[in-house]
């Protein structure tokens, strides 16, 4: 069985826990796209992890881990975190694959990341971890892969040929003196070194599993809103967050994709900027900010928080083909005497059930709800379906008929074991 798991809203629905509860069930774990921009938290006991490139299934003894040729790659950030699994007593030797065809984040696309933003007049609110200058690059065809590492002399034209266009665009531009080509080729060509035992063919690799009858997840990053092409442009990510990523971003046919399931949080919420229709006012805002810790795991920045969006998730259901749901962090919303879910949206007289490209209309649209009763906080940890406040059922019986897809996880906190298999 060949899994995606995708973000349906903009990213932070909490994919790293599900994709570690399934993880124990398959045998290779792939992330597909995105950078060090993501964050995946995962509690284990008392621990957090907290990956950034790393496929959260690392924690399983004896599971496979790759990250795909559509993931770009912060040499620094991957080290940093291999040695904090070391350092965690997680053995990753023979179990983890890096693509070599997975393009390298450089130097000057941080620098540039975070120049052209405050460039800007209508910011987007980038990370400025050099994730879009690096995709940039690959669609250039001007971009350095793993593979590149491992031969010096290709590496070296490489870099030449990038730093002579660079450097001219940072000193012109940016009043930026630029950066040394030394300096550059020595560092990574170090990381080739250090990353070498783990560079290999990771789609043969995958593919031969797949003969074998092997079990495969497939880890997105982000969320189908922050998708490069069906997010909402241009406060998006530089890659394919949806379902159809994972393929492009591993190798791994379309034909042989057997589910994909769709993590949810049972609010919305968001980071940066960006049009956001059913956002909380902000004293509402701030209160449900903290009830449910949302702050960014790469960034630590404020989340913003609104009502569950069904306009948008219907969206995600059809655009990434789910079947099944895990909806995440219902308990935040214990206490609460009312709660919404968003239907449609409203904009000058007009009523829109599917989600609007229009920039203006996603942008100025009145929400138009259905109110719910909400329920009061449980003492102890609901563990199955049945032990869950009936007026809690009656909202995630909702939300499955308005997405129309099944509801087959429900997280009641935090931890592995506070997670409902219905």
């Amino acid at each position: 069985m060949n899994t995606v798991i995708v973000g349906t809203q903009w990213g932070d629905e909490g994919k790293g826990k599900i994709i570690d509860i399934l993880s124990q069930k398959v045998d290779y774990i792939v992330r597909y796209q995105g950078g060090n921009n993501a964050g995946h938290t995962v509690v284990v006991g008392k621990k957090e992890y907290i990956f950034h490139l790393i496929p959260s299934g690392i924690l399983h003894p004896g599971k496979i881990c790759c990250i795909g040729n559509g993931v770009v790659i912060d040499p620094e950030v991957l080290l940093h975190e291999l040695a904090d699994l070391r350092k965690n007593g997680v053995d990753f030797s023979k179990r983890f694959k890096i693509s070599s065809l997975a393009h390298l984040i450089m130097p000057y696309h941080k620098n540039l990341d975070q120049l052209r933003e405050t460039k800007r007049k209508n910011k987007i609110g980038t990370t400025g971890r050099g994730i879009g200058p690096c995709y940039a690059d690959k669609i250039n065809r001007c971009g350095i892969r793993m593979i590149d590492l491992l031969n010096p002399d290709i590496f070296r034209e490489k870099l030449k040929d990038n730093l002579k266009e660079k450097n001219e665009i940072f000193r012109k531009v940016y009043q930026h003196p630029g950066f040394s080509f030394e300096k550059i080729y020595r560092q990574y060509l170090d990381y080739g070194n250090l990353f070498g035992a783990y560079i290999s063919n990771t789609a043969l690799l995958l593919n031969k599993a797949i003969e074998n009858k092997k079990d495969i997840l497939l880890e997105g990053a982000q969320g189908t809103f922050l998708d490069i092409d069906f997010g909402t442009y241009p406060f998006v990510t530089s890659s394919s967050a949806t379902s159809g990523g994972a393929c492009i971003g591993t190798g791994i046919s379309p034909v042989k994709i057997d589910k994909v399931v769709g993590v949810c949080k049972a609010y919305t919420t968001r980071v940066g900027e960006g049009p956001f229709p059913t956002e909380f006012a902000r004293e509402f805002g701030e209160f449900m900010r903290d009830k449910g810790n949302e702050f960014g795991a790469t960034t630590g920045r404020p989340r913003r928080c609104g009502w569950f969006d069904a306009v948008m998730c219907q969206e995600s259901v059809m655009l990434n083909g789910i079947a099944e749901l895990a909806i995440m962090k219902i308990d935040v919303l214990d206490g609460l005497k009312k709660i919404k879910i968003c239907t449609a949206y409203k904009y000058k007289g007009k009523i829109f059930k599917e989600f609007p490209h229009d920039f203006e209309v996603l942008s100025k649209a009145i929400p138009v709800y259905k109110e719910m009763a909400g329920w009061p906080h449980q003492d102890n940890k609901p563990s199955s379906f049945k032990e869950l406040h009936p007026n809690a059922r009656i909202y995630l019986a909702q939300l499955q008929s308005l997405l129309k897809a099944k509801i087959t996880m429900v997280s009641v906190g935090q931890a592995r074991k506070d997670t409902i298999m219905i």
